[in-house]
């Protein structure tokens, strides 16, 4: 079955045509700046060259537009279309066919994540029409956590107020952490019970995994939550809002954009929210760069301890994502913060460079420590399969 897995973010749109039963990728692209000036889409086809076109991309229906020609020229046919969605709210507990119902949940939910919703709303409707025939299937990054206990997602504010506002931990990254899960428990043959799923790049969260059962995540209401990230804060006293706002004379607009878009590594560095930028630039003396991966790794490491504690203990921790799975410098640090629990991994292991799943940990290490490449996109496709197989 050849799925079409598309992923549009705030000011962008990915896509991807593969063979979910082969995983054969027939194409790929991404098209970047959508709304801003200087818009392109990079393109690359199997045994192709990667191509970029500058086109304008006024808007994410607009970029569906130019990626479903661009896909005429690929000889392979639509079977069926996953979309990434990043925020189910109650609505979606699990992966759903696109219905007339269901695209207008994913607007009525658009208010927990608005850079997000509204556009894959959009391109969800205009799939709808460039592929008249062919069945859609929504996955939702919040979908994975919604059923975690009821002490893991319940704030403690009034019940009144969070019942009617729908206010609880959401999380996000779901469908990564369920890939990282599945992979895991194929790569040990099923000797996994407890792991600590470590999604580490310019977004980045943990997830609690107990048997293939979510029992706690780092992200909250929203995706700022948590780990300390690219351009987001992460996990603030939540009166610093209200500081920002009374003192600083900033208005609620302006402090979301703060948070999410000027915050983490690239406030702390002072540089780059790019975690290779900042490793440079602390190898090179920055006192900045330095305290910014000093902080990244110590909150990683407690927020790894939340983890465990969600499941009573832990027997394996799989790292994955832009940092998780390319920087060894982090893994190790991050490991390092963990040494005093008797997790330890094997530096020549840590330092060799693949894109297969592997084993880093140290011959006396109380915990396995494993690299695992994620693969959202596979992960849609086989919900897609599943659904519209029924």
């Amino acid at each position: 079955m050849n799925v079409l897995v598309i992923n549009a973010g705030s000011s962008s749109l990915k896509y991807q045509l593969l063979d979910v039963d082969t995983r054969e990728v027939f194409a790929k692209g991404n098209c970047e700046r959508i709304g801003i000036d200087g818009s392109f889409i990079g393109h690359e086809e199997l045994g192709g060259e990667k191509k970029k076109l500058e086109v304008a991309l006024p808007d994410h229906k607009t970029a569906m537009k130019h990626v479903y020609k661009i896909l005429q020229s690929v000889d392979k046919p639509v079977d069926g279309i996953g979309h990434r969605v990043v925020q189910g709210g109650w609505y979606f507990t699990e992966s759903k066919v696109v219905t007339d119902e269901t695209v207008q949940w994913v607007r009525d939910v658009a208010q927990l994540a608005p850079l997000h919703n509204y556009a894959e709303a959009d391109v969800i409707e205009m799939c709808r029409e460039l592929f008249p025939g062919v069945g859609g299937v929504i996955v939702t990054d919040s979908a994975f956590h919604y059923h975690i206990p009821e002490r893991a997602y319940r704030y403690a504010l009034p019940r009144d107020v969070v019942d009617r506002l729908h206010i609880r931990k959401y999380g996000a990254h779901g469908t990564s952490h369920r890939y990282i899960w599945r992979a895991t428990d194929l790569f040990t043959q099923h000797r996994v019970h407890k792991l600590v799923s470590c999604h580490l790049g310019s977004g980045a969260s943990m997830c609690a995994i107990q048997d293939g059962h979510d029992m706690d995540t780092t992200m909250g209401l929203t995706p700022l939550d948590g780990l300390v990230m690219g351009t987001r804060c992460g996990s603030i006293d939540p009166s610093t809002v209200c500081y920002l706002q009374r003192v600083g004379g900033y208005t609620v607009n302006q402090v979301d954009n703060m948070m999410n878009k000027q915050s983490g590594l690239l406030a702390l560095s002072g540089i780059s929210s790019d975690s290779r930028d900042i490793e440079k630039g602390a190898d090179e003396g920055d006192e900045n760069c330095k305290m910014a991966l000093e902080i990244f790794a110590y909150r990683a490491a407690q927020e790894f301890m939340k983890m465990t504690e969600a499941m009573e203990g832990v027997d394996t921790m799989a790292f994955s994502a832009g940092i998780g799975e390319n920087s060894a410098r982090m893994r190790a640090d991050i490991v390092d913060r963990l040494s005093w629990f008797g997790i330890k991994i094997d530096a020549k292991k840590n330092a060799a460079r693949s894109n297969e799943i592997r084993d880093i940990s140290a011959a006396d290490s109380r915990v396995r420590v494993l690299i695992v490449p994620t693969d959202e996109e596979y992960m849609i496709a086989l919900d897609v399969k599943e659904l519209l197989g029924k």
